[in-house]
């Protein structure tokens, strides 16, 4: 394989951090902007990453897809810590620096998440109208809907906006509820779950759980398992194995008593570029 042209003055795009091996990787995949992959090492540390011309990176679907495919690749070596789409350093020195001031929180991750993929799970109801769902499954909002609709023109409106707001904390309550049993069946079969914001109106929970690579198909099992406690309306989905993006809480951002960042200097890393989601 023909080596690869890099010039450390130019910007790099960050990918992910692996640990070293004592052997220069030959990596087989394009990073954005159809550019060569490749490795800078610093105290034992890697980092993964792609030259680039361009001062910030817009959150394309293109540009997402290109971040995944070499987080994907870089799964099957071995353990990553992934890292935001969008971070850039401004050179290969940058790059260096950061792997330096943050030796020891990089090594304490690598620790944690070694053998270690991410898997998510998304329950939702599977009805035509969750709306009209509820109403048949909670008295209390059928009772208040029958109310309000029984009346007087003339008092639907502000009627209405109470009945919704009893159909969005009934909603609530029942997407706490539900997580809470799943999550008690899940911790079995993972070391560690997330929470994350729900982004449709028919979801229940999105989950990211923690799981030992070795261990996939146990945890596939405890999805199942979990299936049984609810009825057919209840659609569990689950995908993966990611790198592990919701447990890697670095802050690379941060100063240390190493590299201080002088007051109107601007840091060694841009990320102003919105986070992919592996969900």
């Amino acid at each position: 394989m023909n080596a690869i042209k890099t010039n450390s003055g130019r910007p790099k795009i960050l990918y992910a951090l692996c640990a070293t091996d004592g052997v220069t990787p030959a990596y087989k995949v394009k990073g954005l902007e159809a550019a060569d992959v490749y490795a800078i090492d610093h105290g034992g540390l890697r980092a993964v990453v792609s030259d680039t011309l361009s001062p910030r990176l817009r959150p394309e679907r293109r540009n997402i897809t290109a971040h995944q495919t070499v987080l994907h690749y870089l799964m099957e070596q071995g353990t990553v810590l992934p890292m935001r789409f969008g971070v850039i350093a401004r050179n290969a020195e940058a790059v260096r620096k950061v792997l330096d001031a943050n030796h020891k929180s990089i090594k304490e991750h690598f620790e944690r998440l070694k053998g270690r993929v991410e898997m998510g799970l998304r329950v939702s109801w599977d009805t035509s109208n969750i709306y009209e769902y509820f109403v048949a499954t909670h008295p209390l909002l059928q009772d208040a809907r029958d109310e309000v609709w029984s009346r007087s023109t003339n008092h639907r409106r502000d009627d209405k906006v109470e009945l919704g707001r009893l159909y969005e904390s009934l909603r609530t309550a029942d997407r706490k509820d539900c997580t809470e049993k799943v999550k008690e069946v899940l911790m079995d079969y993972c070391e560690d779950i997330v929470e994350n914001p729900v982004k449709r109106e028919k979801d229940v929970m999105t989950l990211a759980c923690l799981v030992d690579r070795k261990h996939m198909d146990d945890f596939a099992k405890g999805v199942f398992q979990a299936s049984k406690l609810f009825d057919n309306v209840y659609l569990f989905d689950y995908t993966g194995p990611w790198a592990p993006h919701n447990f890697v809480t670095l802050d690379l951002h941060a100063p240390s008593t190493k590299t201080k960042v002088k007051e109107g200097e601007s840091d060694d890393l841009d990320d102003e570029s919105e986070s992919d989601d592996p969900d």
